[in-house]
C-alpha cells in the first residue's frame, strides 16, 4: 500500500551495485548537460541563471521519491520558463525581487494543484488537451521563444509580449547590432546545430564508438559554453559590449517562503494551473514513451503528486515551475539510468556544480545560453502537422491552427485556453451530430453495412438504421429528427429497425428521444423494433418503461430482424442500386 504513494519503495527492494553504477554514470552525463541547460532556460524565464540551477537539486530528489518513471528528468523546460515569464512578468518587473517572488509562488501553487489533483486520482483531467491542440501549442511557444532570443544574439536592446511586437521591437534595434555579440552568438548558434547532427557522425568516423559519439555530441553544449568563455576572456570582449553573465552565487539553494499575499496569488492561479496543465502532459508524454521502449508502466495519477512534490520543493529552494524534459531525459535514458536513484545523483552533480564551479561562469556569453535556447526550441517547431491534419480533419486542423494563431499574436495563456475551448466545442459539435448509416444485408453473408458504400440488400418496408455513437442530451434530439426525415421519405415503410451494436449509453436525454420516436412510429402505423442492444444499456431499459411500451421488438442479432421482418408481408428481398466501390464501413 506504502510503495503505491511512494514507489522509492519498490525499485529500491532491489537495488544493486550494477544498477548504481549505470545510474551514476547516466548522472554524470545529464549534469554535464544540464548546467548550461539550466542556466539558458533561467534566463528565459527572466530570472537570474542561478535559479535554474537551483530548480534543478531538489526537484529532481523528490521526484526520485515520488516518481514513477525510471528515467525521467526532472527540470526546467523551454515552454515552462517561457510561461512563467509570461505570468510573472505580468505582476512585476524583470529584475526585482517582487518578479523573482512571483516565480516561487508560481512554483508553489502549481505544486499545489497537481498534488491534489494526483490525491483526487484526476490524471484523465488532461486529456482535455487534444494532440492538435498540444502540438500547436509547443509549435507556437518554440516560434516565441526562439524570435525572443535573437535579440541576445544580436546584442540588442527589444522586447514584446507577443510575436509582432517582438518583430517590430527587433527591427527597431537592429542598427544597434553589436559586431562582437554577433561574432559569438551566430558561431556558436551554428556549432549546436551541427553538433545536433553531425557530431555523432563525425566522432564516429573519428574511431570512437556509437554510443560514446552519440553521449559526447550531446554534451555539445558543454565545448560551446567553455569556447565562448575562452574567447571573451582572450578578446576582453567583456568591455567590447558582450553581455556575459557575470558573478553568479556559490553555495547551496537557500531557503525561500512563496508569498502568502492573498492579492498576488489571485493572479497568479489561472496561469500556476496552465502550468500544471500543460507540464505534466508533457511530462507524463515523455515518461510513457520512454517507459514503453523498456516495457515498463507509469501511473499517471502518481505522476501527478511526483511532480506536485518536485515544484513544492523547488519553490522552498529559490527554484521555479519544473517538469519532466523530452531532451534530458532521452539523454537520461540512452545513458542507461536504471532508476529514478539517477535524477537524485543529479542533482548531487548539479549541487556540487553551484558551490564549486559558477566562479568559472563568470565571463559566460549571455549570447551562447541564447544560441543553447534557439537550438533546443526549434528542434519542437512542427511544421508537417498542418498539412497532416487538413488531410485527416479539418476540424483538428482548425484547432491546432486557432492555438498557433492565438498563442502567437495574444500569448501563451490566452493561446491554451483558445486551443482547449475550439478543441472542446468542436468535440461538442461532432457529438451533436454523430454518424448513422442506412444499412442493408451483405448478399451471401450475416453482415450489414452501410447502403451508400456497398452492394446489400433491403426491401421496401423494412428501413435499418445503424446508430454509430452512445445516445446522449448532445445528440437525442438529431437522431429523432434523422429517424423521421427518413422515415418520411418512406410511405410503404412498416418498420423501422434501430441496430444499436455501437451505442454504450444512453441517458435519460437519449431516452425521453427513443420514447417519442416510438409513440411517432405508432401514431403512423409503424413498428420500432431494437437490435443488438448491449447487456449495460439492456439492463437500464429494464429498470423503465419503455420496453413495455416499445410497439415492435428487441432482437438479438441484425440478421435475425431482418429475416423476420423483411417476410412480414411476403415480398422478397431486391438489391439496394446504391453501391460505391469503397468498401469501407
Amino acid at each position: 500500500m506504502l510503495s503505491r504513494y511512494l514507489p522509492i519503495l519498490e525499485w529500491g527492494r532491489t537495488y544493486n551495485r550494477s544498477i548504481l553504477t549505470s545510474d551514476l554514470v547516466a548522472a554524470v552525463i545529464v549534469t554535464i548537460m544540464l548546467i548550461p541547460q539550466s542556466l539558458a532556460y533561467a534566463l528565459l524565464a527572466g530570472l537570474p541563471p542561478v535559479v535554474g540551477l537551483y530548480a534543478s537539486i531538489l526537484p529532481l530528489v523528490l521526484y526520485a521519491i515520488f516518481g514513477t518513471s525510471r528515467t525521467l528528468a526532472v527540470g526546467p523546460v523551454a515552454v515552462i520558463s517561457l510561461m512563467t515569464a509570461s505570468a510573472a512578468g505580468a505582476v512585476a518587473a524583470q529584475g526585482t525581487a517582487e518578479y523573482l517572488e512571483a516565480a516561487i509562488t508560481l512554483a508553489m501553487l502549481s505544486g499545489i494543484m497537481l498534488a491534489i489533483l494526483g490525491f483526487l486520482r484526476a490524471g484523465f483531467l488532461a486529456n482535455l488537451l487534444s494532440h492538435p491542440v498540444i502540438s500547436g501549442f509547443i509549435t507556437a511557444s518554440g516560434i516565441l521563444i526562439a524570435t525572443s532570443q535573437l535579440k541576445h544574439i544580436l546584442g540588442i536592446t527589444a522586447g514584446g509580449d507577443n510575436w509582432p511586437e517582438m518583430l517590430g521591437s527587433i527591427a527597431a534595434s537592429i542598427g544597434e547590432t553589436n559586431p562582437w555579440t554577433l561574432a559569438i552568438g551566430i558561431p556558436a548558434t551554428l556549432f549546436l546545430f551541427w553538433v545536433r547532427k553531425g557530431g555523432k557522425p563525425a566522432l564516429v568516423a573519428m574511431g570512437l564508438g556509437p554510443r560514446v559519439a552519440d553521449m559526447t555530441a550531446k554534451a555539445g553544449p558543454v565545448a560551446a559554453v567553455v569556447l565562448t568563455i575562452l574567447a571573451v576572456r582572450a578578446l576582453d570582449l567583456g568591455e567590447r559590449g558582450v553581455k556575459i553573465v557575470g558573478a553568479i552565487p556559490q553555495g547551496l539553494p537557500p531557503f525561500a517562503v512563496p508569498s502568502t499575499d492573498l492579492s498576488l496569488i489571485e493572479q497568479l492561479w489561472v496561469p500556476a494551473l496552465l502550468i500544471s496543465i500543460i507540464g505534466f502532459v508533457e511530462s507524463v508524454s515523455v515518461a510513457q514513451t520512454l517507459a514503453a521502449k523498456r516495457r515498463q508502466r507509469i501511473s499517471p495519477d502518481q505522476e501527478l503528486v511526483g511532480l506536485g512534490a518536485a515544484n513544492i520543493a523547488s519553490a522552498f529552494s529559490g527554484g521555479y515551475p519544473v517538469t519532466g524534459g523530452f531532451a534530458r531525459s532521452a539523454v537520461n535514458f540512452d545513458a542507461g539510468a536504471e532508476t529514478p536513484a539517477a535524477g537524485a545523483f543529479t542533482a548531487v552533480g548539479i549541487a556540487l556544480a553551484t558551490l564549486f564551479l559558477t566562479p568559472l561562469l563568470f565571463s559566460l556569453p549571455i549570447a551562447t545560453l541564447a544560441a543553447t535556447i534557439i537550438v533546443a526550441v526549434l528542434s519542437l517547431v512542427d511544421l508537417k502537422t498542418p498539412g497532416q491534419l487538413w488531410r485527416y480533419s479539418k476540424a483538428d486542423f482548425a484547432a491546432h491552427v486557432a492555438t498557433i494563431a492565438i498563442t502567437l499574436l495574444a500569448g501563451v495563456e490566452l493561446g491554451v485556453i483558445t486551443g482547449v475551448a475550439v478543441g472542446l466545442l468542436l468535440y461538442l459539435y461532432r457529438a451533436s451530430r454523430p454518424h448513422a448509416a442506412i444499412v442493408g444485408r451483405v448478399p451471401g453473408t450475416e453482415h450489414f453495412r452501410n447502403v451508400e458504400r456497398h452492394e446489400v440488400f433491403t426491401v421496401p418496408h423494412v428501413l435499418s438504421i445503424r446508430i454509430d455513437e452512445s445516445l446522449t442530451y448532445l445528440n437525442a434530439r438529431w437522431l429523432e429528427e434523422y429517424v423521421l426525415e427518413r422515415v418520411a421519405e418512406r410511405p410503404e415503410l412498416r418498420h423501422v429497425i434501430l441496430m444499436c451494436s455501437a451505442v454504450n449509453e444512453i441517458d435519460a436525454s437519449g431516452l425521453e428521444s427513443l420514447e417519442a420516436i416510438n409513440h411517432r412510429l405508432g401514431d403512423g402505423g409503424i413498428g420500432m423494433h431494437l437490435s443488438e442492444v448491449k447487456g449495460p444499456v439492456m439492463d437500464r431499459l429494464k429498470r423503465t418503461h419503455f420496453l413495455e411500451e416499445l410497439n415492435g421488438k428487441i432482437f438479438l442479432s441484425q440478421e435475425r430482424a431482418f429475416g423476420e421482418l423483411s417476410r412480414d408481408n411476403g415480398e422478397p428481398a431486391v438489391p439496394h442500386d446504391h453501391y460505391h466501390a469503397r468498401g469501407m464501413i
